[in-house]
């Protein structure tokens, strides 16, 4: 019978023509233990957006499908179920009609869950209607429960008379032992940690910032590249909190005079997430920044990240050289990991042996062999590179190229048959060269080993569910009509041709976005081609004027006029374009 429905569900796959024959065909030939396992399997061999995903089941199971994002849930309803067998059965009471009662559910299979609400509403006398809903829905009407004001204000109340200041002093005393136990083992603030810690994940947060501000302790989440507050705390837990998570960390947490790194691994959603920890000490307190680290179950493909029309061919063409060298190139914060978190898992096959070297590791990938640098032991970039070249490497990766000696053995290791990976700190793609000249690269050897010279930038995404066409001024237009005027006829990719008119959209908020008008982030690129004559100019000097002129052979566009024809296709807002293009 459970053979029958993973055959159905992939087969439904199929008729919605989402998976090719090929695809159809493969999956049939596993033999999934549950419909779960399959859609698991399913999401590693192509994106599968949630809302698809629930409709899907919904057709499967004949459970209705319902949308509960931007649905206001009353507290009474949801806490017909407490939170955690709601959390625990993946389930939600979201609406009441008389005596029957709505209940959303990610996986319409399970019956233990069907069974607790059975016995929940037998007990209250309620009728049942089950809907399927995705995992967006869930979590939407799940956060309801409380906000985290909230949640931490009850831990608030009790930490208050533990920590608040006596006699005018600003907090704990941090040199006690018995304060720093009272901290550790403080029950309040381990819930403080643990509410900030979740919401983060739910709103999805990039990093975590605590910080104290004046009399208060901030809290901050950078939400698609913007810092927003949270929450503010007063300043006498600060020092309690800053223990809690250097504890967690195993940091020295009656060090407060040095700053300190560390890394944290929890569970949260039923998902493995790591929490990279940086301390520094600042006037009379110490701050707190938590990089998320959270490895998609499915690497992104370079179409997920906004590669496109030309500046793709480029990549796929180059990945896939047997050796030389391959830059990303961008400030800290434009997405570089990411895009070679994508390639590496293109090129992760089981015939080669790919090894990484990393500051740190923030991309779990299974089969490839990550090492992270240790300045304080004396295992630098420079020194781990020399090593990896002894471990038979096919492909290489090294986090970043900082100094002289790293940028000579990257060079070296790609002269002698290896395919090397890397990000330098420049602004453009034209950039990287002159920069490489500043590391006393060889001109002729650089030229005999650059494969291809990528830049980029992060602009935030319009909502889709808000999306509108708005007017820009005549000034703001001005300042991108040349740009697009001069964009090649062979670059443009989408709908956008050069007879497009010059119409622009934005997001006007929704509950989706937290009414922000943005939800989720593309990249905006520009790539040069490392092709014979870029490499006698790389040889003779790389003089400027000739470097355009052999741009303009390869068809190539600017970040901004890239981020102008996503613009005009609605990914996303001028305003984002020229901002992260640093056009003033």
């Amino acid at each position: 019978m459970l053979r029958a429905i993973v055959r159905q569900y992939i087969d439904l796959l199929r008729q919605k023509q989402l998976l090719s024959d090929k695809q159809h065909d493969e999956a049939l030939l596993r033999d999934f233990a549950t419909v779960s396992d399959a859609e698991e399997y399913i999401r590693s061999q192509i994106v599968l957006g949630e809302e698809d995903a629930a409709r899907i089941k919904a057709e499967l199971f004949n459970v209705e499908y319902i949308s509960l994002i931007g649905k206001l849930v009353s507290p009474n309803l949801l806490n017909l179920l407490p939170r955690d067998l709601a959390e625990n059965y993946q389930i939600v009471v979201f609406d009441r009609e008389g005596t029957a009662i709505k209940v959303g559910m990610l996986d319409p299979s399970n019956f233990k869950a069907i069974e607790a609400v059975d016995f929940m509403a037998l007990k209250n006398r309620l009728q049942v209607r089950y809907y399927t809903i995705s995992v967006d829905s869930y979590r939407a009407a799940v956060k309801q429960y409380e906000t985290i004001h909230e949640e931490v204000g009850e831990a608030l109340d009790t930490a208050q008379s533990i920590f608040a200041p006596k006699g005018g002093d600003l907090g704990v005393d941090l040199q006690g032992k018995e304060s720093l136990d009272e901290m550790i083992k403080s029950a309040p603030v381990t819930k403080i940690i643990s509410v900030v810690l979740r919401h983060a994940i739910e709103g999805r947060a990039s990093d975590i910032h605590i910080e104290p501000v004046g009399k208060q302790s901030r809290i901050r989440y950078r939400i698609d590249g913007i810092l927003h507050t949270t929450i503010v705390l007063p300043i006498y837990v600060h020092a309690a909190l800053v223990s809690r998570i250097k504890v967690m960390a195993n940091l020295k947490i009656d060090e407060t005079r040095i700053p300190q790194d560390g890394r944290i691994r929890l569970t949260i959603f039923n998902k493995e997430v790591d929490f990279r920890i940086s301390t520094i000490p600042l006037l009379n307190y110490e701050k707190v920044v938590m990089r998320i680290l959270s490895t998609p179950e499915k690497a992104p493909t370079l179409e997920d990240l906004g590669f496109s029309g030309l500046q793709l061919k480029k990549m796929h063409r180059n990945i896939h050289k047997p050796n030389g060298m391959f830059l990303v190139t961008g400030p800290t914060g434009s997405g570089k990991s990411t895009t070679l978190f994508s390639v590496l898992s293109i090129l992760n096959v089981e015939m080669v042996n790919i090894t990484t070297l990393e500051d740190p590791v923030e991309y779990f990938i299974l089969g490839v062999n990550q090492s992270a640098i240790r300045p304080e032991v004396g295992f630098t970039f420079a020194n781990g590179l020399r090593s990896l070249l002894r471990q038979d490497p096919n492909i290489i990766m090294v986090g970043e190229i900082r100094d002289n000696e790293t940028a000579s053995l990257a060079i070296q290791a790609s002269l002698t048959g290896h395919f090397l990976l890397s990000t330098l700190h420049t602004n453009g793609a034209v950039g990287a060269i002159p920069r490489l000249y500043d590391m006393k690269v060889e001109p002729f050897l650089l030229s005999n080993t650059l494969n291809l010279v990528v830049a980029q930038r992060l602009v935030r995404k319009i909502c889709t569910h808000c999306k509108e066409q708005f007017e820009v001024t005549p000034e703001v237009l001005a300042r991108v009509k040349d740009d697009f005027l001069a964009i090649p006829q062979k670059a443009f990719y989408g709908s956008v041709t050069l007879d497009t008119p010059l119409t622009f959209f934005r997001g006007k908020g929704c509950p989706r976005c937290g009414h922000s008008g943005y939800l989720g982030r593309s990249t905006i690129v520009e790539a040069i081609d490392i092709n014979s004559t870029m490499k006698e100019l790389i040889t003779t000097g790389f003089r400027r004027k000739d470097v355009d002129e052999e741009l303009k052979n390869q068809d190539f566009i600017t970040m901004k006029q890239d981020g102008i024809i996503k613009a005009l296709m609605g990914m996303t807002t001028l305003e984002e374009v020229l901002m992260a293009s640093e056009e003033k």
